[in-house]
């Protein structure tokens, strides 16, 4: 089993309720381990046992009303 770290980077989040949002919704996709976000910095850590792709990543965040910026 591998481990994959992907930091991305989330337009609009400012609070912890959004914080808990994001981590919830990203959390539920399959293989995801651990999501850490940095409200300060917008970047959203995911580690999962297996790939997910981007346009994954992106459903999931629309689902909270956020998007990725890069």
């Amino acid at each position: 089993m591998h481990t994959i770290y992907n930091v991305y980077r989330v337009a609009g989040m400012t609070c912890d309720h959004c914080a808990s949002s994001v981590t919830e919704e990203l959390s539920a996709l399959d293989h995801v381990t651990d999501v850490d976000v940095n409200l300060t910095t917008g970047a959203v850590t995911i580690t999962s046992a297996d790939e997910l792709s981007r346009p994954r990543v992106a459903a999931a965040l629309a689902e909270t009303g956020h998007r990725l910026t890069d």
